[in-house]
Formats: structure tokens, sequence, C-alpha cells
């Protein structure tokens, strides 16, 4: 069984006991020259969240063979998100071109030679394809938590699950790319190349598969059930205002009509034409919780038209006739 490392334990001993790890601390934002000090005492000095590194240290040391409902209780959901765009722009940035550098080295690409020609064509496939893979990871999986971290509550019909699980093949993709670019150099490249330097770039290439299963695995695990509770946090953190606004409607007479300070926004915004969804994100709240102000709304006002909420507005100066699209 892997070693469980903690706070108190030397950062050089646990680098020492794994390579592996020197990318970790790469990504994390952490640089050599730790002298004696402490997982704690490191990971504060460079504001790192010590529980995360952690629980990315024992992800990878055993090869994702953990468990990792334990893990999640001591990690950071944006100090995690930090971790894997660092390392997107560690393969896309560093990695991949500079591997890539070493190819060109190391084999023949004049014109004459085909083999070396599409080898390099194959390479510059397999890098694009990782960067579209990464980029779309930026843009929609990782902007979805940032939206959650800020409080957002989650859509019903989108969780963390069905966005990993629609990103899957890709990671399979990926792999399958790699490994049949390994494949072809060792089968097929002539043997007049720089059999040292081309050996090299397939060593980098095997670490780099080795790299890529490692974080893929860890996105759609570790990564994918802490996004998963913070989703259910957010969740139950609706539910709870939910609650509590229903509760301030009942006993809430402060304000014209009896209506809270909430309904009144919520009927500000129907004037206007919102819908549901676009009320919800506008006031961050639910969608549920924008449907209960509207029941709410029309029971006491006994109006249960846009037009009749618009006249209401108007007469009771809660928007300006300007600012309603006829």
């Amino acid at each position: 069984m892997t070693e469980k490392y903690k706070l108190t334990d030397h950062m050089s001993d646990i680098i020492s006991d794994d390579y592996r790890l020197l990318q970790v601390i790469s990504r994390f934002g952490l640089t050599l020259g730790f002298g004696e000090q402490t997982v704690a005492a490191a990971c504060e000095a460079c504001g790192v969240d010590a529980g995360t590194f952690l629980a990315v240290v024992g992800f990878i040391r055993s090869n994702g063979r953990v468990n990792i409902g334990d893990m999640v209780e001591t990690l950071s959901v944006e100090a995690l998100v930090k971790y894997l765009q660092n390392s997107h722009s560690y393969f896309v940035d560093f990695r991949l071109p500079s591997i890539r550098r070493k190819l060109i080295e190391s084999i023949d690409c004049s014109a004459r030679n085909q083999i070396a020609f599409l080898i390099l064509k194959f390479y510059d496939e397999f890098a694009a394809e990782v960067g579209r893979h990464m980029e779309y990871e930026n843009k929609y999986i990782h902007s979805y938590v940032d939206g959650l971290l800020a409080g957002k509550v989650p859509d019903q019909s989108v969780n963390i699950y069905t966005l990993v699980h629609q990103h899957h093949d890709n990671h399979a993709s990926i792999e399958k790319s790699l490994a049949e670019l390994k494949s072809i150099i060792i089968k097929y490249y002539p043997s007049d190349s720089n059999s040292s330097l081309l050996n090299d770039v397939l060593m980098d290439l095997y670490i780099t598969e080795e790299d890529l299963f490692s974080h893929c695995h860890m996105e759609d695990t570790l990564f994918a059930e802490a996004v998963h509770q913070l989703e259910e946090e957010c969740q139950r953190k609706a539910e709870m205002e939910q609650m509590t606004e229903d509760e301030n409607n009942v006993t809430d007479n402060a304000n014209a009509g009896g209506l809270s300070d909430r309904e009144r926004e919520v009927i500000v915004c129907v004037v206007k034409g919102m819908s549901n969804k676009e009320i919800a994100e506008q006031l961050f709240i639910s969608v549920n919780t924008v449907m209960t102000h509207r029941r709410n709304i029309s029971r006491k006002l006994q109006i249960h038209s846009p037009a009749g909420l618009t006249i209401y507005a108007i007469v009771n100066g809660l928007i300006a006739l300007d600012e309603i699209k006829l």
C-alpha cells in the first residue's frame, strides 16, 4: 500500500520518493530549494493549499487506486482547478513543443524522407488534439466550476458527471493517438536516424503518456467527485435560501402590497420580459426559487399576467415607463 504523507513530512523526502512529484510541485507553483521545510511550511510559503497538494500527491503515487471520498474531504476545489489548469499549460506550452523540437532533430525531415514527414505530421495532429481537448476543459468545465465557486446554483439539467461523460471519449482518443504514434516510430522508422536521440524522444513520449493518463484519470474521478460535492453544497444553500425566503414571504408586510424586497425585484425582472432562468441568473437564486416567488406574488396581489404586473409596477414606482419594452 502506498505510504500516506502528512503535513509534518519533509518536502524533500516526498520528492525523493517519487520523481513524478517534480511535475506536481511545478504545477502548484512550488520551487526547489525546500531545505528542511515540511509540507505545511512549504505550501504556506507559496500560498498553496496543503490538503489539496497531499491529495494530488497521494492520487499520483497510488496511480489513482485510492478512496476518492476520503481525499475529497481534504482538498480545495479552487486549488485543484488551478492545478489542472497549470497542468494544461505545461502540456500545451512546454512539454509537447519540447518533444517536437527533439523529434525534428532526431529524424530526417528533408523532402525526400516521406516517412519522417508523415511522423511529424502525425505528431502535430496529436498535439493539436491535446490542445483542443484542454481548451475545451478550460472554457466549459472549469468555467462551470468557477460559477459554482461563485455561488451560482447548478442547472438541474447539467452536472459535472454529464460534462465529464460527454468529454470522456476525448481522453480515450488522446491515449489511442499517442499509442499509435509510438508504435509507428518503433516499427517503421528507418535505422539511419539518430537512434540515441530518437530513443530519447520515445522515452519522452512514454513519460508523457503516463502523465496524461494520470491527469485524465484525476479529472474523471477525484476532480469530478469534488465538484459533485460542491454542486450538492450549492443546491443545499439554495434550498435553505428558498425556505428562509418563503418564511419571510409570510411575515414580511413592511413593503407595499405585503411584498418582500426580493419579490419586488422579481416583479421588475418579469416586467422587463426576462425568463425564469434569466431572473435566476440575475438575482443569483435557483429557477425553483423564482417560480416560488412568482406564485407568492400572484397570490398576494391577485395578479396573474405580465400585463397586470406591468401596471402594478408602474403605479407603485417599481419601474419607470421608459424601462419597459412595449
